[in-house]
């Protein structure tokens, strides 16, 4: 019998190799398909003289009990029953090749097996066995005929029996509507169900339930209504299967109210009837909600599933809510479900969306299956704030042998946008375009953003205008990139053009317009465009918002104006409204506005040494060294410490990261002695070392000395050593770059002829023949 199984194994179902004469048969047909493999099959088992014996009249009617019009032939129905389905088919063939009448139960009996473990393959030998012997199914053989076609997903082959059905009963009905509902095609089902009602024939709970989750597909909140009528008619509303699907149904429709009434009418609820509500609250955000319902089933004494925890953990990833989150961790490992694929997924998801870039870690590399899922979500979390991590991570995936998805694309280029890895991002273009995901929405979003950051505004807009669907999310990260780059001009024009072609803009949307206005000082259509939000397009304004024109008003010199619109805020001001006035009062050098704005960052965030370092700031340009030092020694008694400048230039896949005056890199030599004969040429062009931004208490000379090794000048002098002339190089800075920089990378665009694209933490510049794309105006 082994070999029997071991050969039924190796047919394959496209390529069927004949055992005795070595050639490969092409079978066009599935008909034809079965037919041959039946052939075959047939051919194959006389070769096998080890199990002639097997095949005698004697020992099929001795063991297998297939004796006409007995009873006998159940020993075969337990034999599929248990799973031994091939063994059965086996002796099927060889009496059916003997002229041996069959029980109908037996062919019953394999196809509900076939169906059970949607095995086609051999459904389809079943079903052509049924045909060569010139068996007439009845209703019941039709009905597994039908029904194992459907539950394998070929409903074409489903259709065609159940047309050829001369009796039809409702399980030959239930078995299309539930194969069409189980295949996605939900109109489908519901055509057939009006069908079934019209020719008579009265719906089963299973009908129902197929209905059902065929309504709650499309949101069909009519028919939905009509089901349950029918439903009630019908009796079988204290079924709490058919009750879950109620639920299910008015919960999709979001028809919460008869979801609840339905609920408190059930005389028996289960895990699932509580999981359409979880499941959906943690879809549509209300977090809060979806844990609540849950202490609320655990009370009740219900017992979750595997289904209920993804739920769960959606809700406390979308609140970023830790503690939760460990607390459904630990019901997990109680419960025994930590090993499931699909909740494992879900607690990395949740400890990616909580920053807790550890215990995701901790949690990926204990699961025992990894898909694209999991890599997916611990390629996100990195992406945030461990960008080459990421990106090594997505290379590891390829490896194991996982084929990423538009949601890993997605991550990863976040990834390259945080790093400004713009080579490194080409080459996950041109992945994304051998793979087919380049037409996909937020694919694009992402290319889009990540030739933003990177500096290639011109390579982001060719992939905005090539996208065959432009959501909202598409328009506002193009906005926002005309914004980080400067042009402001264009960002307004593509914000008209997105209104005229009927698409409403959002919060974010004002938050992209609004830097735009403010990166290159438009201060009437900035106000105009806040007190349009709740006006023309019923947005209030946020704290982004605000944030947004107090930075507009601070850089154009309206600082009091600035202070009078946070007083009149509907709400309290966070830091970063506070921040931006602050940033103002540095750039305008307003000591007493800067005192009083500094005090109330102080409250609001005394961990942070950012506020301590621009006060220091404003405090050295306007030459009260006390003042700046005691500010200082405030960081130092509190432990407070400045981040350290440094910038960043990526060569051919590797990024090379410089502080100021770092003698670390292994190419130092040359770079100093580039820069030295820069500042020859530098000195030609009539440069002078603007030693004002040098916010230190020493002398002239040594301030000259510290500003000609500031990070990012040595991150240009290596870009110029290392990359062709005529490229351009783009360099990244974690603070916002200094006066001195700025007017030294204009100098050197206009002797090297080449643009350099500096991308700080407010904006790009992009440098060009001695000329700086913000016009001096950041």
């Amino acid at each position: 019998m082994k070999h029997i199984t071991s050969f039924l194994n190796a047919m394959t179902p496209w390529n069927i190799q004949n055992k005795t004469h070595s050639q490969t048969v092409k079978i066009p047909s599935i008909q034809q398909w079965v037919w041959a493999l039946h052939e075959n099959m047939c051919n194959g088992l006389r070769t096998f003289a080890s199990i002639s014996n097997f095949l005698t009249r004697e020992y099929a009617r001795e063991n297998l009990n297939l004796e006409r019009g007995g009873n006998k032939g159940n020993n075969v129905i337990d034999l599929c029953k248990q799973g031994k389905l091939k063994e059965v088919m086996v002796f099927l063939i060889s009496l059916s090749k003997m002229g041996d009448w069959v029980n109908p139960k037996i062919y019953s009996s394999l196809l509900q097996g076939c169906a059970k473990v949607k095995d086609l393959r051999l459904g389809m030998l079943v079903h052509t066995n049924i045909i060569r012997t010139g068996f007439e199914p009845d209703v019941f053989v039709g009905n597994h005929l039908t029904n194992m076609y459907a539950k394998c997903g070929i409903l074409e082959n489903a259709h065609q029996v159940f047309d050829k059905m001369s009796e039809r009963n409702v399980v030959s009905w239930t078995a299309m509507i539930s194969g069409y509902d189980q295949k996605g095609m939900p109109e489908e089902a519901l055509r057939l169900f009006l069908q079934m009602r019209g020719e008579g024939v009265e719906p089963n709970e299973f009908t129902l339930v197929s209905v059902l989750s065929s309504c709650a597909s499309l949101a069909e909140e009519e028919q939905g209504k009509q089901v349950h009528s029918c439903v009630i008619r019908t009796g079988v509303d204290s079924n709490v299967f058919v009750g879950n699907a109620l639920v299910t149904m008015y919960v999709k429709c979001q028809c919460t109210e008869d979801a609840w009434m339905v609920f408190d009418k059930m005389s028996e609820r289960d895990a699932v009837s509580w999981n359409a509500f979880i499941s959906e609250y943690a879809m549509l955000g209300h977090g809060e909600k979806a844990l609540n319902l849950f202490s609320q089933m655990q009370r009740e004494g219900i017992k979750a599933n595997h289904f209920t925890f993804p739920s769960v953990l959606s809700a406390c990833a979308g609140l970023e809510a830790r503690e939760p989150g460990q607390q459904a961790h630990a019901h997990i490992i109680r419960s025994g479900f930590e090993s499931d694929v699909v909740v494992g997924n879900a607690l990395v998801d949740m400890y990616a969306k909580c920053q807790s870039t550890e215990d995701a870690g901790r949690v990926f590399s204990r699961l025992s299956i990894y898909d694209v899922v999991s890599w997916t979500a611990l390629i996100s979390v990195y992406a945030q704030c461990h960008g080459e991590e990421s990106v090594e991570l997505f290379c590891k995936m390829q490896h194991a042998g996982i084929e990423p998805n538009h949601f890993t694309f997605a991550s990863v280029l976040n990834a390259s946008a945080s790093l400004a890895t713009i080579e490194q991002g080409k080459q996950f273009h041109a992945c994304i375009m051998k793979t087919g995901f380049e037409a996909d929405v937020t694919v694009g979003n992402s290319l889009i953003n990540m030739y933003s950051k990177c500096g290639s505004i011109e390579d982001a807009r060719r992939i905005f205008d090539r996208m065959g669907e432009q959501v909202l999310v598409s328009w506002n990260t193009m906005i926002m990139g005309y914004a980080q780059h400067g042009q402001g001009k264009d960002a307004l024009h593509l914000f008209e053009q997105m209104q005229l072609g009927g698409i409403k803009p959002d919060g974010i949307t004002f938050v992209a317009v609004l830097s735009s206005c403010s990166h290159v000082g438009m201060v009437d259509e900035g106000r105009q465009f806040l007190e349009s939000m709740s006006r023309d397009h019923s947005i209030e304004p946020e704290a982004d918002h605000y944030a947004c024109m107090v930075d507009l008003l601070g850089r154009a010199g309206h600082l009091y104006e600035a202070e009078d619109l946070i007083e009149k805020m509907p709400f309290e001001p966070n830091a970063l409204v506070w921040g931006s006035l602050l940033n103002a009062c540095r750039i305008h050098n307003n000591v007493e506005l800067g005192q009083k704005v500094a005090e109330c960052l102080f409250k609001l965030e005394p961990e942070k040494a950012a506020p301590h370092v621009l006060m220091s700031n404003i405090y050295a340009a306007s030459g009260r060294w006390g003042d700046a030092t005691r500010a200082r020694k405030v960081m130092t008694d509190r432990s407070l410490r400045k981040e350290p400048g440094q910038s960043w230039i990526e060569i051919k896949n590797n990024v090379h990261t410089f502080y100021a005056e770092d003698r670390l890199h292994p190419q130092t030599e040359e770079i100093y002695t580039e820069l030295y004969k820069l500042a020859g040429k530098m000195k030609e062009a009539g440069y002078v070392p603007k030693t004002n931004f040098m916010l230190h208490d020493v002398d002239n000379e040594q301030k000259e000395y510290m500003l000609n090794y500031h990070s990012e000048k040595l991150a240009i002098a290596f870009g110029l050593i290392s990359t062709p002339a005529g490229l351009p190089i783009r360099i990244m800075k974690n603070l916002r770059v200094c006066g001195d920089c700025h007017n030294v990378a204009k100098i050197i665009s206009k002797i090297v002829e080449r643009e350099i694209i500096v991308r700080d933490t407010s904006r790009f510049h992009h440098f060009k023949n001695g000329v700086c794309s913000c016009g001096d105006y950041w």
